[in-house]
């Protein structure tokens, strides 16, 4: 007897032969939702004036990406025990192995949500639980920006052709935890933690950034040479504004730290010229990355004539854009210039429909099953 369409639609997972097929064709990829997520959260509370229904609706879409983070990380970790040699299969593939680092980028945006939020809900005990999130964090974006391209030179197969922005995802993630250590050093109890942190964090910004811009180098090549990439990696786009953004965002935090906590351990003058090379680096980084982001819409209206593909790229949307906005919301607190306050509420607008549209799109796919492909064992026999 043939299923009625209409019944097949309500179907949970009607797309996929049985229900253990979403955990066996489970990738790092969904990780990138709770980028999207965890940033939007972080940008409504900073939002100017502060306001309160905002800061409220930003800690409710921390709290649910907190669920989505141990949802996601449940299901992979039911991957690889339940699918191992399939699972590992993700090492050799050029592509999907590149989504290990949007794992510690989701993580970072709850730790930042803790300080954000959870500081003044629950007071000073959330900070010893931040700290050991952000050395796992730390620990994890090490080995993504390490192992990952090591990979890259050893076993994946590449040409630069097939080349797109995906190859920053592993190198970012160091920059991602730069700028959350930024944010919580000052909240460390003894002046001698807070050195550490800080050094760690400008440490974890020259691990990345140098790389991040190497590989945006070749990137600017690769598409004058080759024009632009398969219209489903059209999001890929966005993803040079991430590390531009994450930079500039984390040299501004980082000044910010450097004059307090230089200075309570003996080193005052090294803090003022850290916070001055802070801002200007800031302030420089954003000047490249608008360069980016205008290149981006264009790019991206190119694709819209043609049509785009729903997959999960489309979260590389999301997280860009809202390191962005936060940057340049920070330079508005800084600098005072309305300029910044305007273009950042106008950028937290934009993240606020580009959520929205994804988040649907994708609640609509994993309802179906039509986004659970893992591309490491598309050619398999199911």
């Amino acid at each position: 007897m043939t299923r009625c369409p209409a019944t097949n639609r309500l179907r949970p997972l009607s797309h996929l032969p049985r229900p253990l097929e979403a955990i066996r064709q489970f990738t790092p990829n969904w990780f990138a939702a709770t980028m999207g997520t965890g940033v939007l959260a972080l940008a409504l509370a900073q939002w100017p004036g502060s306001l309160h229904g905002l800061h409220v609706a930003g800690e409710g879409l921390w709290l649910f990406n907190i669920m989505l983070f141990v949802l996601f990380s449940g299901l992979y970790a039911a991957r690889w025990v339940l699918f191992f040699d399939e699972a590992r299969r993700i090492f050799g593939h050029s592509t999907v192995s590149m989504f290990f680092g949007t794992i510690p980028m989701g993580l970072a945006t709850i730790i930042n949500g803790l300080l954000v939020f959870g500081l003044p809900r629950w007071g000073d005990a959330v900070v010893p639980l931040a700290e050991a999130l952000w050395w796992v964090d730390v620990a994890m974006s090490l080995a993504c920006g390490v192992l990952i391209p090591f990979l890259m030179f050893t076993r994946q197969e590449h040409r630069i052709d097939q080349m797109s922005a995906v190859w920053l995802l592993p190198v970012v993630a160091a920059e991602v935890a730069a700028a959350s250590g930024g944010l919580l050093a000052p909240h460390l109890a003894g002046v001698h933690s807070q050195l550490v942190m800080l050094v760690t964090s400008y440490v974890l910004w020259a691990f990345s950034l140098p790389v991040a811009f190497s590989i945006l180098t070749i990137l600017l090549l690769r598409m004058a040479l080759h024009k632009l990439p398969h219209e489903n990696m059209a999001a890929s786009s966005w993803l040079a504004l991430g590390p531009i953004g994450t930079g500039a965002l984390g040299m501004l935090v980082l000044g910010s730290d450097a004059p307090m906590i230089f200075a309570a351990n003996g080193l005052p003058g090294v803090g003022e010229i850290a916070a001055g090379l802070g801002l200007v680096a800031g302030v420089t980084l954003w000047g490249f990355g608008f360069w980016w982001m205008l290149m981006a819409l264009l790019i991206t209206a190119r694709y819209l004539r043609e049509g785009i593909p729903f997959n999960l790229g489309w979260w590389g949307f999301t997280f860009p854009l809202g390191v962005y906005a936060l940057t340049t919301l920070k330079l508005a607190s800084l600098l005072g210039l309305g300029f910044f306050t305007l273009f950042g509420c106008l950028l937290v607008a934009m993240l606020v429909m580009l959520w929205l549209i994804v988040g649907w799109r994708t609640v609509a796919g994993a309802w179906h099953g039509e986004l659970f492909v893992s591309p490491c064992i598309a050619g398999l026999a199911k």
